[in-house]
């Protein structure tokens, strides 16, 4: 979904966004989005989250934790470091 720039928009990179996250967060909730850029290249915008009936709520638990049943244990041994480094090996 493309969205037209507003000429309240901001434009951010990523050191300065990891810097000060909290003041984008909360331009947003003023209602401006962010666009953030890595060097001149746009990769991602944090938009304002619409309020009203769309808001989250928080419903109750339909059962108690101990009640829900657990996955079976894996098969056989897994050497989770060793499949960790094999995933890093096949990104680079």
């Amino acid at each position: 979904m493309l969205a037209m720039k507003r000429e309240n928009d901001l434009r951010v990179g990523i050191a300065r966004l990891k810097a000060r996250l909290s003041h984008y967060l909360k331009s947003a909730r003023q209602g401006r989005a962010v666009t953030v850029f890595d060097r001149d290249r746009s990769v991602a915008r944090i938009l304002p989250y619409p309020l009203g009936p769309t808001e989250l709520s928080i419903r109750k638990a339909t059962r108690k934790p101990a009640d829900v049943k657990l996955p079976p244990p894996l098969r056989g041994k897994v050497d989770s470091l060793q499949a960790l480094l094999e995933e890093r090996q096949v990104e680079r």
